[in-house]
């Protein structure tokens, strides 16, 4: 987990927006998240205020490929402004971004609303979709759920994007004075030299190279990294690039030895090994897990 994730992990636990998300779920009737720019978790799953039928589509991983691809593709159209997006199952949802500084470090998203009001033809639409991905939503607990969709017309869900640019603007500064506490807690050398290794982990990567990076040296280095991340040099270049790899294990397309030589190893085998030792299977284990992205 990089500074970003734990700023945005930190800001989602506080009393600030505990506070903002109760009174928003009270008054709209509808969900809400804070969640890291990368997650490989739907944004409202378990949340309150999650779309009962949303929550029967994420019962099955097949039936939730479709959601997944909806937060990748939200994900990068809100990187710098407001974005909505329809899923598959015709339900949208909206993300607002929020900064530090000049970069996007999360994103506050609401939705699984319908724009216009639920029609027994959009649930057969919804129904033949799941249909073939392997699930059978057609039962009255699946209809009931459709009809209880909460509806948002254009007007209504441009006010609620304001609300939550509003907000966002107010977690940006609360997380600008959380950053500033954690740089303070981390030495700057340390903080560069993550980035680096983040800017090139496909690289032929050193201590040597990553200490003359950060003007410091090799013995300094060394020492200042463990203490500051807890692992070894190469403990932490090998998560940041197994990170990287679970990314492109989404997209069925890729060869499992593409993704290995893409992200900086040498050895398939070797690459097999650290995946398993981090995340406790091999990739292709870990790939059959996850909905494939088209």
């Amino acid at each position: 987990m990089d500074a970003n994730q734990k700023l945005v992990g930190t800001l989602a636990h506080s009393a600030m927006f505990q506070r903002y998300a109760h009174a928003f779920n009270a008054t709209t009737g509808l969900p809400i998240t804070l969640r890291p720019v990368e997650t490989w978790q739907l944004p409202f799953h378990g949340k309150p205020r999650e779309n009962a039928f949303c929550a029967l589509i994420a019962a099955k991983s097949s039936t939730c490929c479709a959601c997944l691809q909806l937060q990748e593709k939200l994900s990068h159209d809100a990187t710098t402004r407001p974005a909505t997006r329809t899923c598959a199952y015709g339900l949208c949802e909206t993300a607002v971004p929020v900064k530090l500084g000049m970069a996007t470090i999360g994103f506050l998203q609401t939705g699984q609303v319908l724009r216009q009001p639920p029609t027994a033809a959009a649930f057969q639409r919804a129904v033949a979709q799941a249909r073939r991905l392997g699930m059978d939503l057609s039962g009255p607990a699946a209809r009931k759920a459709w009809f209880a969709t909460p509806v948002a017309d254009p007007k209504k869900l441009d006010a609620i994007t304001d609300f939550l640019a509003i907000f966002a603007e107010h977690l940006a500064t609360h997380g600008n004075q959380l950053a500033l506490q954690t740089a303070n807690a981390e030495p700057p050398i340390i903080t560069r030299a993550k980035q680096f290794i983040r800017d090139h982990y496909r690289e032929e990567l050193s201590l040597l190279v990553v200490s003359r990076s950060v003007n410091t040296s090799l013995f300094y280095f060394c020492k200042q990294f463990r203490k500051a991340t807890g692992l070894s040099f190469t403990e932490f270049v090998t998560r940041t690039r197994i990170e990287k790899a679970k990314n492109l294990l989404l997209n069925p397309n890729l060869r499992v030895s593409e993704i290995a030589y893409d992200i900086g190893f040498h050895s398939l085998t070797h690459f097999n090994r650290a995946f398993k030792k981090i995340l406790g299977q091999s990739p292709s284990e870990y790939r059959d897990t996850l909905p494939a992205m088209v």
